[in-house]
Order: structure tokens, then C-alpha cells, then sequence
């Protein structure tokens, strides 16, 4: 063989094989339902005054009660946040000038729970507050959950199974894995994911006089997807 035909061994494969290392290519794929390990509920908190300084301060003491509320649930609670605030002048309709009419206030919070018994009962106090609007749950699984192990997991075995089940229908056998990838990992990242979907929302303006009953909330079931592909080359099969 001269130097020109000496075959380079810095070149790649090519991607379907030889005839002495013919290649399989399969997806693995795994769907899982299992249980929200997290759930979030989003706690708007309003005032309304005829000047800005008894409106901010009604905001704030609202805001108050419903940090302290929540906290009250001590390790239910995982996660507390403050979003957006806000302080609006609303003008008067009629007349010139730029007479202010009444000022608006609101504060977003969202909390963060694991416990869901402990979830309705704070859903439910926090609707029975004055001018204070709930949202949600949303239900989540944590972005470590060993859920999404599991599914990468059986994923891998169902491309393992079904690269065997090509190579028996040749009267043949596996030999060695040659890439193991998941779907898109070499092409542009995804879009980031939605939020969960949002099961109920719940909006009050008054509060009443007895602490309601608290809300039956149903956690909403999560699906986990995964999906890979593999290359597999075979012992050479006798056709």
C-alpha cells in the first residue's frame, strides 16, 4: 500500500459504518407522570388612597400582614419573594389641569411551598385579607429532581433494548456503544420551558369575619420527558 492510500486514522468513521463495524442508530424515549414536589402561588397586594401618603402607607401595612402570614408556616415555605411595586396617581376625568383623582398601590409577592396541606390553609387566609389577590398554584418538580434521573435513565435502556432488537431480527449482536446524545444536544439550545399551567386563581377584596375553611387543592400530576440517541456498531451479521 503506498503512502498516498495509507488510510487516516485522525479521520472520523463514517457515520453508518463498515461493513466490518456496521452501525445501529436508535432514540430512547421515557414519559413519567409523578407527583409536584413544589408549588407557588402569586400574592398581589393593593391599597387605594385620596394622597400618596395614605395609600403607600395602607401597602405597606398590608404588605406586612401578608409577609408575616406566610412566614408564620415556617419550613412549609421554601421560598418567599417580592416582585413588582408600584405607586400610580390616577387623574381626575374631568376639568384641566393634572389633578390627581386617587392614588394606586400594589406589591407582588410569591411564595414558594412543599408542604400542600399547609398550602390550603395559606392559600385560603391570604384570599380572606382585604384588597389582596391570589394566583395560582403552580406545580413544579425542583430542577434536581431525581424524577428527571429516572427518565434519562429509562431512557437509555429503551435505546439500549431496541438497538438489541435490530441487531437479533439480523441474527447478530451488539458490540460496543459509540455515542450516546441527547435530542438537540448539538444543534441550538431549546427555548426555556413555560411555567407550569396554572390550575386556579382566586381573587377577594374583603375579608371575613371567621377564617374560612381552607381550599382543597388537588396537586396536579407532573410529566417528565426524555429522550436520546444512540449509535451502536454490531458484530458483522451473515446475510
Amino acid at each position: 500500500m503506498t503512502a498516498a492510500s495509507t488510510p487516516d486514522a485522525s479521520q472520523p468513521a463514517v457515520p453508518y459504518g463498515t461493513p466490518e463495524a456496521p452501525r445501529i442508530a436508535v432514540r430512547g424515549e421515557a414519559r413519567l407522570e409523578v407527583d409536584p414536589e413544589i408549588a407557588r402561588i402569586g400574592i398581589t397586594v393593593a391599597a387605594r388612597g385620596r394622597d400618596r401618603r395614605s395609600a403607600l402607607d395602607d401597602l405597606t401595612r398590608r404588605n406586612t400582614g401578608v409577609l408575616d402570614l406566610v412566614k408564620s408556616y415556617g419550613d412549609a415555605v421554601e421560598r418567599l419573594e417580592t416582585g413588582a411595586f408600584s405607586i400610580t396617581p390616577e387623574l381626575a376625568r374631568h376639568g384641566r389641569g393634572e389633578r390627581v383623582r386617587t392614588y394606586h398601590g400594589s406589591v407582588r409577592v410569591t411564595a414558594e411551598l412543599t408542604d400542600f396541606t399547609a398550602l390550603g390553609e395559606l392559600t385560603t387566609r391570604l384570599a380572606d385579607l382585604d384588597l389582596t389577590r391570589v394566583d395560582g398554584p403552580w406545580w413544579a418538580l425542583r430542577p434536581d429532581s431525581p424524577a428527571h434521573r429516572e427518565a434519562r435513565k429509562k431512557a437509555v435502556r429503551e435505546a439500549v433494548q431496541r438497538a438489541r432488537e435490530y441487531a437479533d431480527a439480523l441474527g447478530t449482536s451488539l458490540s460496543a456503544l459509540v455515542e450516546l446524545a441527547d435530542i438537540g444536544a448539538e444543534s441550538a439550545p431549546p427555548a426555556y420551558p413555560q411555567a407550569p399551567g396554572r390550575m386556579r386563581s382566586a381573587a377577594f377584596a374583603g375579608a371575613a369575619e371567621d377564617t374560612p375553611a381552607p381550599l382543597d387543592l388537588e396537586p396536579q400530576r407532573q410529566r417528565v420527558h426524555a429522550a436520546i440517541n444512540a449509535r451502536f456498531t454490531m458484530v458483522p451479521p451473515r446475510l
